[in-house]
């Protein structure tokens, strides 16, 4: 479970990109923070990719 407290202003904003893809406010976050996570993990792999292959 993870709680957030945000102010009204960008309560709406997300309300807004929200529902431009038809989603609750709840799963848009959900989808920003994995999608966050994954584009670090694969950023960290591509770094990894190239020091194994000693790219620069």
């Amino acid at each position: 479970m993870l709680s957030v407290r945000i102010d009204g202003e960008l309560l709406d904003r997300l309300r807004h990109h929200a529902a431009k893809r038809g989603m609750s406010v709840q799963d848009y976050v959900v989808r920003t923070l994995i999608r966050g996570d994954f584009d670090e993990r694969f950023q960290a792999a591509v770094e990894e990719t190239e020091r194994f292959y000693g790219v620069t």
